[in-house]
């Protein structure tokens, strides 16, 4: 896949000072910081991340919790439907 390159002039000094601060908060280089805004910038609406893959985004990295299930030891019921108001 063929990767472009961009040159932009002319920032000003207190952008490229928030985008540094920016990218550090997100921990990112400046440079894939720019690529984020960027894809935000021009994602239609509906092409984003679902929530799911939003949370594994953010916090994906932590890792996951290993439970012990325990095994089952009666037979599974059905459930049970009532209508108590009148």
């Amino acid at each position: 896949m063929p990767v472009a390159a961009m040159s932009i002039r002319n920032i000003d000094e207190r952008i490229l000072e928030l985008l540094r601060i920016r990218a550090a908060r997100h921990g990112r280089s400046m440079e894939a910081e720019v690529r984020a805004i960027l894809v935000d910038a021009v994602r239609e609406p509906g092409e984003g991340p679902n929530l799911g893959q939003a949370i594994m985004t953010r916090f994906g990295e932590l890792g996951g919790v290993e439970l012990e299930i325990p095994p089952r030891t009666g037979a599974p019921r059905a459930a049970e439907f009532r209508d108590d108001n009148p």
